[in-house]
């Protein structure tokens, strides 16, 4: 079973759950669930959880709740561990690059810190 843990700044704010506390109980509800699914399954689904390519090892957990979608980025650390850098609604056939730029700037600051 692997571990998912939310990227923190190091000034304590986690990016992820402040997100999370913008949707409705029903997306978040969906997005729990996609969690636990990849927290508990081996191998996850591409449905659920997918490397991007051209990254810097990004993978994005994927979430559709109803007509919502949504994008979780991070990275495997130690292969045991899901670091879960941002969030965010997606609205585009492809993820933002500013999206996975800043996963990657958030990837270098948790490993430089830990």
């Amino acid at each position: 079973m692997k571990k998912i843990v939310f990227y923190k700044t190091r000034s304590g704010k986690c990016p992820v759950q402040e997100h999370l506390d913008t949707l409705s109980d029903k997306q978040v509800t969906k997005i729990a669930w996609v969690l636990k699914l990849v927290r508990e399954t081996d191998p996850v689904p591409r449905t659920y959880l997918k490397k991007l390519v051209n990254t810097d090892d990004i993978w994005e957990v994927r979430v559709n709740a109803g007509r919502d979608t949504f994008r979780l980025l991070g990275f495997l650390n130690d292969g045991e561990w899901v670091i879960l850098t941002n969030s965010f609604q997606k609205k585009t056939q492809k993820t933002p690059a500013k999206e996975i730029k800043l996963a990657e700037q958030r990837k270098k600051d948790y490993l430089n810190r830990s």
